[in-house]
């Protein structure tokens, strides 16, 4: 990694006060440009990494979400065929149907609830953000 711009002054034996005002300010915007460039690429890559272990899971949800709905399906004719037996099958499958209605109502109001809880901002950048305008705020402390 290249040396810093106040590692480079150090070395070069120069005292701070005969630097002209322009000259530090000049620093100072191109080292706060080059934090918040960084800044940025660290919230680029956390929320592609993010967003990569968020594709993974749903590919596998997706998954599991069909093979769960090929198991409902043959399980509820199962039931439909089971209850044809005592009443008419007309009824047997409003029955069904029915118990399907309450679990797909339960079931989203509960996802409901999750995606409530979800924060799509990325946590660890907002927080360096809030150190860095701290520091810009106080840089002696």
């Amino acid at each position: 990694m290249a040396m810093s711009t106040y590692t480079r002054q150090a070395s070069s034996g120069r005292a701070q006060q005969d630097r002209p005002v322009g000259e530090l300010l000049s620093e100072i915007t191109s080292d706060v440009q080059l934090l918040f460039r960084q800044e940025m690429e660290l919230a680029k890559l956390e929320i592609r990494e993010e967003a990569t272990k968020a594709g993974k899971a749903a590919g596998m949800f997706g998954g599991a979400g069909f093979a769960g709905y090929m198991v409902a399906l043959f399980a509820s004719l199962a039931a439909v065929f089971g209850l044809a037996n005592v009443m008419d099958a007309g009824w047997a499958a409003l029955i069904v149907t029915g118990v399907w209605a309450v679990v797909g109502a339960v079931l989203f109001v509960m996802g409901r609830s999750r995606m409530r809880s979800v924060s799509p901002k990325p946590e660890r950048t907002v927080q360096t953000l809030k150190e860095d305008a701290q520091w810009a705020r106080h840089p002696t402390k």
